[in-house]
């Protein structure tokens, strides 16, 4: 009974920033002077919304677990979702596949901040076994294979094999 619960609905996973870590924070910081400026005049109102665009745009997926559809979607401002449905086919497969990320800074002293970041997905594979879209982020290696074998049971597609 649970499992018709689950195949009856829409679900939306999160990834990473836009911008990343950094500029992320620094678009935080804009978008908050941008309303105290505000409050001196209205040209505050372009810091916070080019504060918000840098700060809040990230990409997530998707999945339509009714109608077997998948969508990756830019979300800019972190509201309006821009992206295209994909129906899943019955040759498709899902897989795992490790990201190693890295994000560097520099400072006017020539300081260098650089942010790593390593993420597993599991992404959805065409019939040639080429990524087509992430589905998913998933935390550690370890629980991936439990949550790899529901994702593929609910959607009635193949686990690729690494």
């Amino acid at each position: 009974m649970n499992q018709l619960k689950i195949k009856d609905m829409k679900e939306y996973f999160k990834f990473e920033k836009a911008f990343g870590p950094v500029a992320s924070f620094s678009g935080y910081v804009i978008a908050g002077a941008g309303l105290i400026a505000l409050y001196f005049s209205w040209t505050g109102l372009i810091l916070v919304f080019f504060g918000v665009f840098v700060g809040f745009t990230n990409s997530g997926t998707t999945i339509d677990y009714t109608n077997r559809k998948v969508k990756f979607s830019n979300n800019i401002f972190g509201l309006i979702k821009i992206g295209k449905w994909l129906n899943i086919a019955d040759d498709m497969s899902i897989g795992i596949k490790k990201s190693n990320k890295s994000f560097r800074t520099y400072s006017q002293s020539n300081r260098v901040l650089e942010i790593f970041v390593k993420t597993n997905k599991i992404y959805l594979f065409d019939l040639q076994g080429k990524p087509v879209m992430p589905l998913k982020k998933i935390g550690t290696i370890n629980n991936s294979g439990k949550e790899l074998e529901d994702l593929s049971r609910i959607l009635g597609l193949t686990v690729r094999k690494q």
